[in-house]
């Protein structure tokens, strides 16, 4: 849940964020608040809390048309099926494993609470 200022200044939490855990390439564990009523994707929550310095994900702007958001899903959720262009890209990427996903094809949802995630390292 994202807090939410009101006129006296009193912090509220939405109903409509999700809890997700993320280990960052230096292996800093966060636990993060990601809306679920924008529509974003995980690679985009990844920016917005600056886990990544800038530059080094998202280099596409989430079309599936590079790896810079690959991470590794470390929790049981159930996740949308891979599409064609997300498997085509993750053929061509570097440390790719068996629970490899890329961020920017994994939108933020209510049954993604507790979602646990890596992100993959910086290709060279």
């Amino acid at each position: 849940m994202s807090p939410q200022g009101d006129f006296r200044g009193v912090t509220q939490l939405t109903m409509s964020d999700i809890k997700i855990k993320i280990t960052d390439r230096e292996g800093l564990l966060h636990e993060v608040d990601a809306p679920t009523d924008m529509n974003m994707n995980l690679m985009e929550v990844v920016r917005s809390y600056e886990l990544a310095p800038e530059g080094t994900i998202g280099i596409c702007g989430g079309m599936a048309m590079c790896a810079s958001c690959q991470c590794y899903i470390k929790s049981n959720h159930t996740l949308p099926e891979k599409s064609d262009d997300e498997e085509a890209m993750l053929s061509e990427a570097f440390f790719v494993e068996e629970n490899s996903r890329l961020g920017c094809q994994i939108h933020m949802t209510p049954e993604l609470d507790g979602l646990e995630v890596e992100l993959a390292p910086e290709e060279a």
